[in-house]
């Protein structure tokens, strides 16, 4: 075998380890980019601990279709650049997003979260999705409310009582 074929081979199992080890992952046309626009892209994803890379189409699509994934296929052509995100699911989505608004030749393509295919509009949901540690935030909130309501409650009935008692001792 060439050496080609098998640096080929080895680049599709890495892939496939990213993308299966990935919480996120985002298509985008990267085409009509600066170099300056393309050297802020990756700076602030690289912030957001996203991978970003540029890589061949044929390639990609080998590796989601090795994982059972088929839906990409269309997605898969013209200039392609993946972003992996590791961490916070929503990051590689919103950064996108803006950077495509911001330099209006990028598009974002599809995307996946947690083994599921999304489409642009799934990635547009995401990407307005608060980060992870706000949702967290919002559901303990929510599970403590009933809680505390209750030690109010029994708190106002206890301290009435001892008003009540109180009352009676004094007359």
């Amino acid at each position: 075998m060439s050496a080609a074929l098998e640096e080929k081979k080895q680049l599709v199992e890495e892939l496939k380890a990213k993308i299966g080890d990935a919480s996120s992952v985002v298509l985008v046309d990267y085409k009509g980019l600066t170099v300056a626009q393309d050297t802020e892209l990756r700076k602030t994803l690289r912030e957001a601990n996203v991978e970003y890379r540029v890589l061949k189409n044929r390639l990609v699509q080998k590796a989601f279709n090795e994982l059972g994934y088929s839906d990409f296929d269309e997605a898969l052509n013209g200039p392609t650049a993946v972003a992996f995100a590791n961490g916070d699911p929503v990051a590689p989505a919103k950064i996108l997003l803006e950077s495509a608004d911001k330099y209006k030749k990028m598009t974002v393509k599809c995307g996946m979260v947690e083994g599921s295919y999304i489409d642009l509009n799934g990635v547009k949901e995401l990407a307005t999705l608060p980060p992870k540690e706000v949702l967290v935030a919002k559901l303990l909130g929510t599970l403590e409310a009933p809680i505390s309501g209750l030690a109010r409650v029994l708190s106002e009935t206890i301290s009435g009582l001892a008003r009540v008692l109180n009352q009676i001792a004094e007359k």
